[in-house]
């Protein structure tokens, strides 16, 4: 019998160099890993999200293969940085505080297009629709949402209408209620 090496897995902190969830994959750049890391999108769906922002820090556990490291599993995701956000149609910016009070609300993807930069869900319970901006998506650490997605919504109300001011995967707010 041959002897079988031991799997060696560790935690690793970077941040995601891409993901493109047509090809199923992407990698993220960790100094601590030496190289890229692949990041296989079973590996960000079992962590409750089917995509992720370039830029977004990252943490997970993972484990060296023939092919290189690659992660096994997602702890944590932080949005990219980046300056306050404008709603679209709004004169004021929302604080990090003043959107952290709003509720979490349950919601379904109704559609959105990456390439128009917006889309819509729907509240459970609710036939109203709550417009989805892009740079929300990109600052709540997703790339896309595929329609018919479970996710969890913080939302303000604007001039015209209800607007998602944070967008958080249905698994990611089930760990924030806890």
């Amino acid at each position: 019998m041959e002897d079988e090496e031991e799997v060696v897995m560790q935690e690793l902190h970077g941040r995601v160099k891409w993901f493109d969830p047509v090809k199923g994959f992407g990698f993220i750049l960790s100094e601590e890993a030496g190289s890229d890391v692949l990041l296989h999108a079973n590996v960000l769906r079992n962590f409750g999200q089917s995509t992720v922002a370039d830029g977004a820090e990252i943490v997970v556990i993972v484990q060296q293969t023939q092919r290189g490291v690659q992660a096994i599993e997602v702890l944590s995701i932080t949005p990219p940085e980046g300056a306050g956000f404008l709603m679209a149609g709004e004169s004021n910016a929302f604080t990090n505080e003043e959107i952290a009070a709003c509720p979490l609300e349950p919601s379904r993807v109704k559609w959105f297009d990456k390439g128009k930069g917006f889309g819509f869900a729907n509240v459970f319970g609710s036939n109203e629709d709550v417009f989805i901006h892009i740079e929300v998506l990109r600052m709540s650490g997703f790339a896309d949402l595929a329609a018919g997605e479970a996710i969890c919504l913080r939302i303000i109300d604007g001039k015209r209408g209800r607007m998602a001011a944070q967008v958080l995967s249905w698994d990611a707010a089930l760990r924030a209620v806890k």
